[in-house]
């Protein structure tokens, strides 16, 4: 039986011990209560008008008379009801305390029994761990079997692995006999296979050594010959390619002077061409004003300075001096206009010229 199941079942015992005590408390309560009432003396007041007694009425059919004694007076009756009402009340306050007590003895009860069945619990957890049991609701009686029955099948197993030992022992003899005995005639075996590959492996060598002298001498002839031939074609290959070089020389170095001199006349006629433009405009031109930004020692100076005027927008003009190349912005028809122009180059960083001055290009017999 699992802990769970057992602590309902005293559970339930306990209550049910408890309810029939309390009902068996409140019946007899009430039995002692009945009698007071019954044995109580009930009295009627005597009415003063009547002189006789009244002559009692047949009673009805099935209906019984009780005759009660009557009391002297209604204060005597008064008396005997209060003390009536007093002992039902200490009664019921018996029966009630009697109910707290056995309530209080249920719930002590029950406390113990919880106790205990968590003793127990620990008890049966504390068997499971050093049992290492894999089930909580085993019995004793069957983990005993079981254990009997774990034995048994235990020492059926070893003797079954003793006898399948010395079956596999005679079995592993018969099969070291066999092997031993196939070992010395495979042994003997390749000791004549052996003797005889030696036999023919000497006379392969013989012959193998003998096909490779020859083989080597016409490899030797061959190679000696292949190399005679590729000595003789590396030269012829040499000897051409230096002329294929050195006619690709001549022409590209033909070609290179071929080249400058055709570069030189132009920049001839370019230079020639643009200093009969200056000297048009300065001599001719009806706008007489131009700033001269700078004086540049060779073309390629002059070159680069006038690139950098053109990417700003500057209308660039060169003329060759004896102290260099005079770069020129203009010309401008008015003075104040070719200042103006002055002002803007010298200001700008980007072009770095500080120096630039207006010149006034009227030839010399016009002024």
């Amino acid at each position: 039986m699992s802990m769970n199941n057992k602590q309902r079942w005293m559970g339930g015992v306990v209550i049910l011990g408890g309810g029939v005590l309390l009902a068996a408390l409140l019946l007899k309560g009430n039995e002692e209560i009945e009698q007071d009432q019954t044995h109580a003396p009930v009295t009627h007041p005597i009415p003063k008008t009547e002189s006789k007694p009244k002559t009692a009425q047949p009673a009805q059919d099935n209906e019984m008379v009780s005759l009660q004694p009557l009391a002297v007076d209604v204060e005597t009756e008064k008396r005997l009801l209060e003390e009536q009402r007093r002992s039902r009340e200490k009664a019921v306050a018996e029966q009630e305390a009697r109910a707290a007590e056995f309530l209080k003895m249920q719930q002590q009860a029950e406390a113990a029994a919880a106790r205990k069945a968590a003793e127990e619990y620990a008890a049966i957890n504390a068997r499971r761990a050093a049992a290492q049991e894999s089930s909580d609701n085993i019995p004793p009686e069957l983990v005993e079997d079981e254990k009997a029955k774990a034995q048994r099948l235990a020492e059926d197993k070893r003797k079954a692995d003793e006898k399948k030992r010395a079956e596999q022992q005679k079995t592993d003899q018969q099969k070291s006999d066999a092997d031993k005995k196939l070992a010395e005639d495979k042994r003997k075996a390749e000791a004549d296979k052996k003797a005889a590959e030696d036999r023919r492996k000497a006379e392969a060598d013989k012959k193998a050594a003998e096909d490779r002298r020859k083989a080597e001498a016409d490899k030797k002839a061959a190679e000696d010959k292949r190399k005679a031939e590729a000595d003789k074609k590396a030269a012829e290959d040499k000897r051409k390619a230096e002329a294929d070089k050195k006619a690709a020389e001549d022409k590209r170095k033909a070609e290179a002077d071929k080249k400058a001199a055709d570069d030189k006349r132009k920049a001839e006629a370019d230079k020639k061409a643009e200093a009969e433009k200056a000297r048009d405009l300065m001599e001719n031109g009806d706008k007489k004003w131009m700033v001269q930004v700078a004086l540049a020692a060779n073309q390629a100076n002059a070159d680069a300075v006038v690139s950098k005027l053109r990417a700003k927008g500057y209308k660039v003009t060169t003329s060759p001096t004896s102290k260099g190349i005079r770069i020129m912005v203009g010309p401008a028809k008015d003075r104040d206009i070719a200042d103006a122009t002055r002002k803007k180059i010298t200001t700008d960083e980007s072009l770095n010229m500080k120096s630039a001055w207006v010149i006034d290009w009227v030839p010399l017999d016009q002024r």
